[in-house]
């Protein structure tokens, strides 16, 4: 167990604790210019070890100055091991610095791959047409359905994001996510669902074209209750995908979840 900005993780060094704490009173011994170059030649696990003993404020400018050196690669292998967000993706410069085109590049494959994957929605409605003009409630009720998975979505992986960001979780924790989200998930997804049932059992007459108004309710609550676990878990999974990736989660997940939140809210509806 470490210490980083008074943030606990847990790490599997293979380093003994009395190693690690003599190497990082030797190592912070040097000057500055002494301790960058050491940890351009040191063993990547040693250097991990000593690192994660170091406040985050220190250690984020020792690989600004790696990266500053020349050592890239070697930079970046570290903040992935440390929980930093960087990734093969992210500009070298800050957000205000980077150039327009330089964002334009790195958004617009994914935002014309994710618009023409929304074709799918457009098919799942085409082909139900005759139900939705038999059943226009369903129709009220299915941006309603995106809008909760969407925002149970964002949730999870904005909470993800943080914890990848301050060195919290790390990637090999999925499962650790999955579990934790697939419960949360099925928490909201049961509040949601009975809220939904009864707006639509008190604020819709009896039968609707023929239809019990009770089974419209039930299917509706249904449809919504697996969008919104289904978002919630991807929401959660998918910054660590990013990460695994060598991608940066912040301009991957947004747009994919947007995407699979779509095609997921008008096929369980209609499906």
């Amino acid at each position: 167990m470490t210490v980083m900005n008074n943030i606990f993780i847990e790490t599997a060094c293979p380093y003994s604790n009395d190693e690690i704490g003599a190497a990082k009173n030797a190592f912070l011994k040097y000057e500055e210019q002494q301790q960058v170059h050491l940890l351009s030649v040191m063993p990547i696990e040693q250097a991990v070890g000593i690192l994660e003993n170091c406040s985050v404020n220190y250690v984020q400018h020792l690989i600004q100055q790696l990266e500053l050196s020349g050592f890239d690669k070697r930079a970046r292998h570290y903040a992935h091991q440390l929980g930093f967000i960087r990734s093969e993706a992210e500009t070298a410069k800050g957000y205000l610095t980077t150039g327009v085109l330089e964002h334009v590049k790195q958004r617009v494959g994914w935002i014309v791959m994710l618009a023409l994957l929304g074709i799918v929605s457009g098919m799942i409605i085409a082909q139900y047409e005759d139900t939705l003009n038999q059943l226009i409630l369903l129709a009220v009720y299915m941006p309603v359905i995106a809008a909760a998975g969407g925002n149970t979505g964002s949730q999870a992986a904005t909470l993800v994001i943080r914890a990848l960001a301050t060195g919290e979780l790390k990637k090999r924790q999925w499962l650790n996510v999955f579990w934790k989200e697939s419960r949360i998930a099925v928490c909201l997804a049961l509040v949601v669902a009975v809220v939904i049932i009864g707006r639509v059992l008190f604020f819709n007459q009896s039968t609707v074209n023929g239809f019990d108004i009770d089974s419209i309710a039930i299917s509706i609550a249904v449809a919504l209750f697996i969008q919104v676990v289904i978002s919630t878990v991807i929401g959660g999974l998918l910054p660590i995908l990013a990460r695994a990736c060598k991608l940066d989660p912040a301009v991957l997940v947004s747009p994919v979840l947007a995407s699979v939140v779509d095609i997921s809210a008008y096929g369980s509806t209609l499906l």
